[in-house]
């Protein structure tokens, strides 16, 4: 599995229709296919039923969309950083707006998956929040205000400052964490945008998953990277 490139695009599939079963393999082949022709640093996260799966048929970073701070042994319902490791996935979501967890939590997960070699791009709501995380030093940290997530206007035309300020809030812990935007991210230009406020690539879901060309809207995405 490769490296993940910057600027980084990361496909969140969530649990849409649109990605369950055989669907998320033939979605995240659509995403490696854009990748390998256009030389950009794309990601997938499929639905967690299906991560083993995609992730041992794929050649792009493939993601889990949680992880917990559990070790090998009890814990129905969790997942392990162990268990992802052995999927064959190259890193996991933490934190995600559609799956909160504590400062302690996600601290823990970072250490954890530190340990097993994974990547971790973990979430934040706002700058403050994303400024706290910096402190565990993930590999990256995508700010997400909630109430843009999978909306039409895009952060970075509704918001542009938590971008820029978050970038440089989290600079200024830590300056070797990517910092992501997302949330109503659905064109090149919303990319571009993210990028010149000092982004390092973007986190998104409905866009591409629930379009009805998927492979259209994600050379579109790119095509300023």
């Amino acid at each position: 599995m490769t490296e993940l490139k910057t600027p980084s695009v990361i496909i969140n599939f969530k649990i849409y229709s649109e990605a369950e079963g055989v669907n998320a393999l033939s979605l995240a082949r659509i995403c490696e296919k854009v990748a390998g022709e256009s030389g950009a640093g794309i990601a997938v996260c499929p639905p967690m039923t299906e991560l083993s799966y995609v992730a041992r048929n794929l050649s792009i970073p493939v993601f889990s969309q949680n992880v917990h701070p559990r070790k090998p042994g009890s814990g129905t319902g969790y997942t392990s950083p162990s268990a992802i490791v052995s999927s064959g996935a190259y890193g996991t979501l933490v934190n995600h707006s559609e799956n909160r967890q504590s400062a302690e939590d996600i601290g823990a997960c970072v250490r954890m998956c530190a340990d097993s070699g994974l990547k971790i791009c973990a979430c934040a709501e706002n700058v403050g929040k994303a400024a706290e995380i910096a402190g565990f030093s993930p590999d990256m940290i995508a700010v997400e205000p909630p109430e843009l997530i999978g909306g039409d206007i895009s952060v970075t035309s509704a918001n542009p400052k938590i971008v820029e300020d978050t970038v440089n809030s989290v600079k200024s812990v830590d300056s070797g964490i990517k910092v992501l935007c997302g949330a109503g991210v659905k064109t090149g230009e919303d990319v571009r945008a993210a990028i010149d406020l000092g982004a390092d690539g973007v986190l998104l879901a409905s866009g591409v998953v629930r379009s009805k060309d998927p492979e259209s809207i994600l050379n579109d995405l790119i095509r300023f990277i």
